[in-house]
């Protein structure tokens, strides 16, 4: 298997030097992983069909799980969709650059592949100076899941990547930690009322406070459809470890997950905590390996190092984590969403 070149890119100002190196890989039909705001995302050519299998191979991904295609700026849209309502412009003009995803009519110079054979396309303009250098450098728009293997932790560093996807891909930026954390909100257009398919960077309330009435898509999917968006499956985003996740008043739930861990201690099984800094004391004389996520009350903080702790936890070898829920508010309904997948839906609400 062939390695991958790490480019050490300056998050800020990348060199132009560096960028034309990657996008002269992405011309030629190759991959390449580069950070965005969100997460590192793993990019081809969106207009070539070929470039973008190979997404797919990498990434062991299947075929019905549809791409988001980035963009430079509004002025790309034609290239990929059909129509473009006038409420996608109001809403890019208070979102983007950043991490709102929408789903609008696919143009049909996008081929099928990125869009699962599906008649809309999902389309964002990231927030991340390398990013829009990347794809202003190429010159197409770039489709870019997240650059790790189907179904498990999203990347937002660059060693994630490669601890995934060494030798799958042949170029990795290297610019430093993403700063957002999550994945953005992908919000579909083509419905009656505008739906969040997954949330994510951007809140349900600041959505609606643009758009009026906003709902949340709540159906569950199964590998056999054909999803309409990324990241809505009842499994992903997952640790190797099974995963339980607690919802409900605070002091409740950390009961709880005491006494659960101590009966999986009992058990023999290596147990991990995801935590907040301050849920600490309630846990003193437990062997279990802790990771916290910033406090309660700092949901961006939360969300920015979700991933990286859920990852530790995996290098530790637990073979069980018990992770306790952000509430619902803000960022914290992606929280709740990545965690919920994260546990297959394996979720403990206590009263």
């Amino acid at each position: 298997m062939k390695s991958t070149l790490v480019l050490p890119v300056d998050p800020a100002a990348p060199a132009p030097t560096v960028i034309e190196a990657a996008a002269s890989v992405l011309r030629r039909g190759g991959l390449v992983a580069f950070p965005t705001e969100t997460v590192y995302g793993l990019g081809a050519n969106a207009l070539d069909a070929e470039a973008v299998q190979r997404i797919f191979v990498a990434k062991g991904r299947p075929a019905a799980d549809p791409l988001i295609v980035h963009l430079a700026d509004c002025d790309g849209l034609p290239w990929v969709v059909a129509e473009t309502p006038p409420v996608a412009y109001t809403l890019a003009a208070h979102f983007w650059p950043g991490p709102l995803t929408l789903v609008l009519p696919r143009h049909p110079q996008v081929p099928s592949v990125v869009t699962a054979g599906g008649p809309t396309v999902a389309v964002r303009v990231p927030a991340h100076p390398v990013a829009l250098a990347l794809i202003r450098a190429a010159g197409f728009p770039i489709a870019a899941p997240s650059a790790n293997r189907f179904g498990h932790l999203s990347p937002t560093r660059a060693d994630h990547v490669l601890d995934d996807l060494e030798g799958r891909v042949d170029v990795v930026l290297d610019g430093g930690p993403t700063p957002v954390g999550v994945e953005s909100t992908v919000l579909s257009l083509v419905t009656p009322v505008p739906t969040i398919l997954r949330p994510g960077g951007i809140s349900r309330e600041a959505l609606a406070a643009v758009l009026g009435e906003v709902q949340v898509a709540g159906r569950p999917f199964s590998p056999e459809d054909t999803l309409p968006s990324p990241g809505m499956l009842t499994k992903h985003y997952a640790p190797r470890a099974r995963l339980t996740l607690y919802c409900g008043p605070r002091e409740a739930v950390l009961y709880a997950m005491r006494d659960a861990a101590v009966q999986e201690i009992g058990r023999g099984q290596r147990v991990g905590l995801l935590l907040a800094e301050e849920d600490l004391p309630a846990f003193a004389g437990i062997q279990a390996v802790f990771q916290t996520v910033g406090t309660s009350g700092m949901l961006d903080e939360v969300a920015r190092q979700l991933f990286t702790a859920l990852r530790a936890l995996d290098h530790a070898n637990v073979t069980v984590i018990l992770a306790r829920d952000f509430g619902a508010t803000g960022l914290g309904l992606a929280i709740r969403d990545r965690l919920t997948r994260a546990a297959a839906g394996n979720v403990v609400d206590v009263e």
